[in-house]
């Protein structure tokens, strides 16, 4: 890969927080803090930082089990398919797969590699796939679950105590996320037909909004955990 790896981090906030310092991690945060609202960027940073300390509760080590490189990349990256430059011609999760794809190899990094990450960021609203194409895809649909705070699932919700929570929030607000990143998913798939199978995320949240006005997600998340 392009950058060392480490071991997840201890308990305390500070180690909680702390982003990959590597080249790819830098170049991934500049590419996607243009283009998403600051909503969105603070959620797809959270997932990778709740995704780190799921794997810590499922006994993964970095370097070992998973390329913390390559989780940041798929967590920070996994809404890109909404990002305001976007071609906006399939649905969001294959759209920012691509997109993620396409970049990382662009940064030399290897096409297996790339597409292990495209994967994860596919296969992030498919419950019941994506656990089983490996470590990667599951520490990227955790995390996002986890930010979530209960709609999309509540295996691991005891890796994330309150005061870390506090911490994670602290220097990543919410900002309202759960409309905003709906926002971003309905207008995308409003697009074109293709951006909105039926039965698919986009699909689904775009004839609700359009019947009535707001998603059962977010009516879901409304009492979750986060409260939003």
């Amino acid at each position: 890969m392009t950058g060392p790896t480490r071991d997840a981090p201890p308990d305390g906030a500070a180690d909680v927080i702390t982003l990959p310092g590597t080249p790819l991690a830098k170049a991934v945060v500049d590419l996607i803090r243009p283009v998403e609202t600051p909503s969105v960027f603070n959620h797809s940073v959270r997932s990778y930082l709740f995704a780190r300390l799921v794997a810590g509760r499922l006994g993964l080590s970095s370097g070992r089990d998973y390329d913390d490189d390559l989780l940041f990349s798929a967590c920070a990256m996994h809404d890109l398919g909404v990002a305001s430059d976007g071609p906006h011609s399939q649905r969001f999760e294959v759209e920012g797969a691509d997109r993620a794809a396409e970049f990382l190899i662009g940064r030399g990094v290897p096409a297996s590699d790339a597409d292990r990450v495209w994967q994860a960021i596919a296969l992030h609203t498919s419950p019941g796939i994506a656990e089983r194409r490996g470590a990667l895809c599951v520490l990227v649909r955790e995390g996002v679950a986890l930010d979530f705070g209960g709609p999309m699932g509540t295996a691991h919700a005891a890796a994330l105590t309150d005061e870390q929570a506090d911490a994670v929030h602290a220097m990543y607000p919410r900002l309202d996320m759960i409309r905003s990143l709906t926002d971003s998913i309905v207008a995308q798939a409003a697009k074109s037909p293709k951006n909105a199978p039926r039965y698919s995320i986009p699909g689904e949240f775009l004839r609700e909004r359009e019947a009535y006005g707001r998603t059962r997600m977010e009516h879901s998340c409304s009492s979750s955990r986060w409260g939003n």
